[in-house]
């Protein structure tokens, strides 16, 4: 297991490659993948990149800015999404402030996912994520 990290100015590609994905193999439109954010902040360095190699497949995207990590679960509904974001906490053993949002069901473009989840983390944790700013440049 390990996880694939990709800079954060491809971010916005990330997230327009896994919705093509979903919009082409799942007819059905079930939760096909989310974005689960977790702020890593509060852990060291070379911790993180354990457990990274430790906690996601080789399928899971990685994407962060400082200490902010985004990552885009395919085939991953919300509940196993929180078991990802529980195994960080316990490999961290501490709680972590974290989001999760589902593509379709929290939105069907890649702006409207990263909206939903910088408004809600903004509302919840206090934390603007200042990083996402810069997404909305790459959405044109």
């Amino acid at each position: 297991m390990a996880g694939v990290h990709f800079g954060f100015e491809n971010f916005k590609q990330l997230l327009d490659l896994n919705i093509g994905i979903a919009e082409r193999l799942d007819e059905n439109r079930a939760e096909s993948f989310t974005l689960l954010y977790c702020d890593f902040s509060v852990v060291k360095e070379e911790v993180i990149k354990n457990s990274l190699e430790h906690v996601l497949r080789n399928s899971d995207s990685i994407v962060n800015s400082g200490g902010d990590y985004f990552f885009v679960l395919p085939y991953t509904d919300k509940y196993g999404a929180d078991i990802v974001k529980n195994m960080f906490v316990e490999f961290f053993s501490k709680e972590l402030d974290s989001y999760m949002v589902s593509y379709p069901v929290d939105g069907e473009k890649s702006d409207t996912l990263v909206e939903e989840l910088a408004d809600i983390v903004s509302a919840t944790y206090k934390n603007d994520l200042k990083c996402l700013d810069s997404f909305n440049l790459y959405l044109k």
